[in-house]
């Protein structure tokens, strides 16, 4: 009886150790799930997700196990749900379908998203492959007297209205267009991800915020055809940190103010990140039909190899340069201060800072700033055209007007 009682009580205590209390777990695989890559698993995902999501447990988690390659079609994980806590661990692979028809009747932005869920934490050590060579050859951006061809192509992840939502540890590559969207979401964190498309795909940016609030971006590195980071209308309290950009077109506020509309960003950090083989560094791009403001920016502790734009602020923006009529609107940008900027340019115009000439750029302040040619011996030159601000140790020599 003695010996009984001990048994029962080492096995108590390694079910304590490795059980996780009040989570419940909800394995793909128990929902009929192939894992050979081959097969359509996308019912099993939402069979999962059902579950996990009106679990009455403080916790649930989605479980996608590794070693297994899952095909999936396109799919919406909606929200709200019971658990306080969603976690959804990739540790396989999940591959899209490299089939348009997959997309027939159905949103073509769209792949993986998540609409209205509270602390959702999205983690693990998998990977997601959006295929997305099967969309870039056929962009009309690319192709555009190609019969059929597309404008646009679905995300790898959406995050909407996700509330202090968490990504982290995960490994996105060749999504069809942008591989992230945070949009209408509030503290959302972003840590350690890896992302990748060449750099001639079409406007895959590596993450987008839209309309977003007190969102924190770190320990990342991003390479693809377009933005490593882009922050669209209505962002604000955004912080970005150690960011490993390249190839791509940098860190962009914008574009902003497209058709006209009403713009507020406000509040951006971005700090502490390298560049490397970019187009563009430091960007802020708005269209001269915009409207509104883009202030409180800090772009700091930054380092440039071989960008052909370190420092960049283009309030003329056109998508198609020459065809967009000088307007007298604009968003007006002010309070923007860089500091501690280096490195390298490729081009003769290390800092071009292109303004309106009916909404002027105001309170530009540069502050300790680096930078030479790839070239030896060759000079750098700065353009500012309708600046108002002011320049302490400032190589090449600013244009800035107090």
């Amino acid at each position: 009886m003695e010996e009984m009682l001990a048994l029962l009580l080492i096995l108590g205590l390694v079910t304590s150790l490795t059980a996780w209390p009040g989570v419940d777990d909800f394995d793909v695989f128990d929902y009929g799930a192939t894992g050979l890559g081959q097969t359509d698993d996308s019912q099993a995902f939402v069979d999962a997700w059902r579950d996990a999501c009106k679990a009455e447990t403080p916790s649930a988690r989605v479980i996608v196990p590794e070693g297994s390659t899952f095909l999936l079609k396109p799919l919406m994980f909606h929200g709200p749900c019971k658990p306080q806590i969603i976690h959804f661990i990739i540790s396989g692979t999940i591959i899209a379908s490299g089939s348009l028809e997959t997309w027939k009747d159905l949103d073509l932005s769209q792949w993986i998203a998540f609409q209205n869920v509270t602390r959702l934490n999205v983690y693990g050590s998998g990977l997601l492959d959006g295929q997305g060579k099967h969309w870039w050859d056929r962009s009309c951006r690319y192709h555009p007297d190609q019969e059929g061809c597309t404008k646009l192509a679905p995300t790898v992840l959406k995050f909407l209205s996700c509330n202090e939502g968490r990504l982290s540890n995960i490994y996105i590559v060749n999504s069809p267009q942008t591989h992230v969207l945070i949009s209408d979401s509030k503290g959302f964190y972003v840590n350690n991800v890896m992302i990748q498309s060449p750099q001639d795909s079409p406007n895959t940016d590596g993450i987008h915020i839209h309309s977003s609030h007190t969102i924190k971006i770190t320990n990342s590195v991003i390479g693809t055809g377009d933005d490593c980071i882009s922050i669209g209308d209505y962002s604000s309290n955004i912080d970005i940190s150690n960011i490993e950009c390249g190839p791509g077109h940098g860190i962009s506020i914008g574009s902003l103010g497209r058709d006209g509309d009403m713009v507020l960003v406000e509040n951006i950090h971005i700090r502490d990140s390298s560049f490397k083989g970019t187009t563009n560094g430091a960007r802020i791009k708005t269209w001269q039909v915009g409207r509104g403001n883009v202030r409180h920016v800090i772009f700091e502790n930054l380092v440039f190899d071989t960008v052909d734009n370190p420092i960049i602020i283009d309030q003329n923006y056109c998508d198609v340069p020459g065809t967009c009529k000088e307007q007298k609107s604009g968003v007006k940008i002010s309070d923007v201060a860089y500091k501690n900027l280096y490195g390298t340019s490729s081009t003769n115009i290390a800092i071009n800072l292109d303004c309106s000439r009916f909404v002027p750029c105001s309170g530009i302040s540069l502050e300790n700033i680096r930078l030479s040619s790839i070239k030896p011996g060759k000079s750098l030159s700065a353009n500012c055209i309708n600046v108002q601000g002011t320049e302490v140790g400032v190589n090449p020599g600013s244009c800035l007007r107090n």
